[in-house]
């Protein structure tokens, strides 16, 4: 459990840094800080998923809260307006915590007040309850914004305010086209209002250099009779739902929760926190399972979602999700390429990756080690993988094609940012990497080596012997290529000649199944890089010495996306680098206790930014501000493989053993 006392509630910085998310298994979400000050416009009670994981819209902001006692009003509301804070309901916070879910405590005087939020699983429905220690009256006035979740709201006139109401439960559809906002509720009276609420201001969007100030319509008020035997319930939804409701759904999301930790690999609360965290990524994409990449702005992307999927799904047992999620993106495959992004409106995906599609034979290798089921392989997957093989080797979309001179593989084209250093603004691609990327030329490798295993088993010996020749010419052309014997490591890109940046990108190449490197030379490539860009937090994407580093991130969009890939610390590239330092100086006490030291600071990190969950990036420059989305997949599915597999030595076989020793005993198998 997260908590925070007054001293931190009471202290504007330090609270509206922490910041709490529920999510609802749709791509919906609710999230605000500890102290419900919203900061961005991405905060809301109920960010409903419309196209489930995409077509996000805010629909219900928030609540603004007055607490009546006798003659006495509190507001327990806190907002930002122009030059002002007002109301100041922190004051009255004495805690704030994850239990499993966000509760907020309030004292006034003799009297307690907690108020608890969390979302139900399967519905965009988001329920708000409240309970009080003595009787009391609380004033609730729903906030509405009816919006796309990226954008702001202002009030107009097309608004259409009309409530229905019906015993216990009120409902408005201010635009059309847009869902109905069902508000279940068992306050003792309402009264219809139809006003607005101007000019809240948004702080982190400010810092961002977006619009930052929202207008807010209250169409009604609900007052309630609390005490400590009658708490007061709210239930916000797109469904109609009855305020009875509100401890059934409490009780079912509390047992869900139990189970994700009871399930989780290791007895371990670093491990157990990292499985919650992990549920909330996982999201519905028709009758299937995708990965929203992270949390408040993306929605499902393919280099994210194969990159976590193995520490998201497979460590942790969910091998059906695994499956699920693997088919989901086998549908969308395109002239040999995955699904870079599936649009907010969901539409037409976008193919404009070259490393999703190699990141996918990974992530179907390590399903199969886990969950043995090759059949899923044979019947469907194999002719999938073998296909996208054959259109790199003759070529696809944006110069995606094997060289024939050397068998490596060449990607790029002028205004096209195609690996995962893709920041763009404008037409300016800022680490373009046309060529021969280092890290591609590694998953290449690995996805023929894998395919060379899975056409051997499958007994598709043609294809095991192409695949195998393939990958000799890759191995030889790389080492010939790729070292960069002056600096002792790997070029970034090879294009005619070696772009020696010092880049991460290159512990990708130590840490897959299939390596190209020899021992000796993956010793001094992880040396270099913890020596010049391992941070507490992640890896800098360029060391402080270079021309191009950026040691701050932040600003508007310009400024942000200049300093994306050009210092900045990334927390998921911990991932392969710890993986590549295990499996190159071997896993013994040293190089356990080495990872342990690089992953603490993320352990301490989930009290901080985005509660329970790890950031997205952290600054070059020390202290290392954590930045971008609060919660991120792949910075999550990454501490979760390598705690798991590196740190405490569960690996598929172990991980199968575990799973199966669980079934016939419920005591819980730890791994030595």
């Amino acid at each position: 459990m997260i908590q925070f006392d007054e001293g931190v509630c009471h202290d504007l910085a330090s609270a509206t840094s922490r910041e709490w998310l529920e999510t609802n298994g749709l791509g919906g979400f609710a999230s605000s800080t500890i102290i419900g000050l919203n900061t961005r416009r991405y905060h809301a009670l109920l960010a409903a998923a419309t196209k489930p994981p995409v077509g996000r819209f805010v629909l219900l902001s928030k609540v603004e809260e007055t607490l009546i006692i006798g003659d006495t009003r509190v507001d327990l509301s806190t907002n930002q307006y122009p030059d002002t804070i007002y109301p100041r309901g922190f004051e009255y916070q004495e805690a704030f915590r994850l239990d499993p879910f966000p509760v907020f405590s309030y004292r006034i005087g003799e009297l307690l007040i907690e108020k608890s939020v969390f979302m139900f699983h399967g519905e965009n429905t988001t329920v708000v309850q409240y309970r009080a220690s003595q009787p009391c009256q609380l004033e609730v006035r729903p906030l509405i914004a009816f919006r796309d979740f990226h954008s702001t709201t202002h009030e107009n006139t097309s608004i259409d305010g009309n409530v229905k109401f019906g015993p216990g439960l009120a409902s408005i559809t201010p635009y059309s086209g847009l869902p109905t906002l069902f508000l279940a509720h068992n306050s003792s009276e309402f009264e219809l209002t139809s006003d607005w609420y101007r000019n809240f201001e948004y702080e982190e969007e400010k810092h961002r250099g977006l619009e930052f100030r929202e207008d807010l319509y209250h169409p009604l008020t609900l007052t309630f009779d609390l005490s400590s035997k009658t708490p007061a319930a709210i239930i916000a939804s797109t469904a109609q739902h009855s305020a009875d409701d509100a401890p059934i759904c409490e009780k079912y999301e509390r047992s869900r929760r139990s189970k994700i930790i009871e399930a989780a690999p290791v007895q371990d609360d670093f491990v157990q926190s990292l499985a919650l965290a992990a549920d909330q990524f996982i999201a519905q994409r028709g009758s299937l399972k995708t990965i929203v990449a992270g949390y408040h702005w993306f929605g499902d992307w393919g280099r994210d979602t194969m990159i976590a999927l193995p520490g998201l799904t497979l460590v942790t047992g969910l091998h059906d999700t695994a499956r699920d999620i693997l088919l989901t993106f086998a549908q969308h495959v395109d002239r040999g390429m995955l699904p870079n992004i599936f649009p907010d409106a969901g539409d037409t995906p976008e193919y404009n990756t070259v490393d999703a599609n190699l990141w996918y034979f990974e992530a179907v290798r390590q399903y199969a080690e886990y969950s043995g089921d090759f059949d899923l392989i044979h019947e469907q997957l194999y002719s999938v993988l073998a296909d996208i093989v054959d259109w790199h080797v003759r070529g696809t979309r944006y110069g995606i094609k094997v060289d024939p001179q050397d068998g490596l593989l060449h990607a790029g084209e002028a205004g096209v940012q195609l690996t995962w250093m893709d920041a763009k603004v404008g037409d300016w691609v800022v680490t373009p990497r046309i060529g021969k990327p280092v890290e591609i030329q590694a998953l290449w490798y690995n996805a023929l080596r894998t395919m060379e295993g899975f056409a051997t088993k499958l007994g598709d010996n043609k294809r095991a012997v192409h695949y195998a020749d393939l990958a000799a010419r890759t191995h030889a052309s790389f080492n010939q290529q790729f070292w960069y014997g002056l600096g002792q490591y790997l070029f970034d890109v090879v294009d005619g000649h070696g772009d020696a940046s010092l880049r991460p990108n290159q512990v990708i190449a130590t840490s897959l199944k299939y390596s190209m490197l020899s021992s000796e030379r993956a010793r001094l490539v992880l040396n270099k890089v913890e020596q010049q860009l391992l941070t507490p937090f992640g890896l800098r994407t360029l060391p402080a010495n270079d021309s191009r580093y950026v040691g701050s991130y932040g600003g508007d969009p310009l400024r942000r996306d200049s300093a994306y890939h050009q210092g900045t610390v990334w927390p998921w590239l911990l991932g392969p680098f710890i993986s590549g330092y295990v499996k190159t100086f071997g896993r013994n006490k040293e190089t356990i206790s080495k990872a342990q030291q690089w992953l603490a600071p993320l352990k301490d990190h989930l009290t901080q930014a985005g509660l329970g969950s790890i950031s997205e990036i952290f600054c070059a420059d020390t202290p290392h501000a954590p930045c971008g989305c609060i919660a991120q997949a792949w910075s999550v599915g990454e501490v979760m493989r390598v705690l798991t597999e590196d740190v405490h030595g569960i690996r598929p076989a172990t991980a199968t053993a575990k799973h199966a020793l669980s079934a016939l005993n419920p005591a819980k198998v730890v791994s030595r």
